[in-house]
């Protein structure tokens, strides 16, 4: 119940930052459906697809859909009251990749996979579904941009890997490591922390 209850809060955190990149971008109702579908199951589908779960998991749990489509409406309702938040999208976003990166991690170890792929399906679930929103929406995906993001999901997933040596209980070291994970990426923007651009100056 644990596991499944930080998958639905996932689905909702990237549901909305979906609807809000969509609404940003002036979209009509359907596109910001599709927009907020895609950000909200892009990454899990990906993940499932590489360790060869069929069919992909939101086709076997229609809640996920429903989830969807009543996050959809309600942000739409409020989107007001969701700007008024300062830098929803960012909170939304990284609330996201903290919670999708653990669900990732948790389909690696059920899939018997060693660490690094664990740690690997993670940086997927979380990223990837963000990366299809912002292609769609012709956008540079943040991934790739210098801002830390899926750094941050590695170290998270390192973080699980090291507190679940220690004589804790597994949902503590879960939950922790997505508040690390939201923490960091909040810290990073905060300070500027960024990975270095590689590029060549004209000469």
């Amino acid at each position: 119940m644990f596991y499944a209850i930080i998958d639905i809060l996932g689905t909702i955190a990237f549901a909305i930052s979906g609807v809000l990149v969509a609404m940003d971008k002036k979209l009509d109702a359907f596109g910001v459906f599709i927009i907020a579908f895609v950000t909200a199951v892009g990454g899990g589908t990906l993940r499932d697809l590489l360790i060869g779960i069929r069919p992909v998991g939101w086709l076997n749990a229609p809640m996920h859909l429903l989830i969807i489509v009543v996050t959809v409406l309600l942000a739409v309702i409020f989107v007001k009251q969701l700007k008024y938040i300062r830098k929803s999208l960012f909170l939304f976003d990284t609330i996201g990749i903290g919670l999708y990166t653990m669900v990732g991690i948790e389909k690696g170890l059920a899939a018997d996979l060693p660490i690094v792929m664990c740690i690997a399906l993670g940086t997927i679930t979380a990223c990837f579904g963000g990366v299809i929103r912002d292609i769609l929406c012709n956008e540079i995906p943040v991934i790739f941009r210098k801002e830390i993001y899926a750094t941050v999901c590695i170290l998270g997933g390192l973080v699980y890997f090291l507190l679940i040596q220690f004589p804790i209980q597994n949902t503590i070291a879960y939950s922790m490591a997505i508040v690390t994970i939201i923490i960091m990426r909040i810290l990073a923007v905060r300070f500027k922390i960024s990975l270095p651009n590689i590029y060549h100056k004209e000469i």
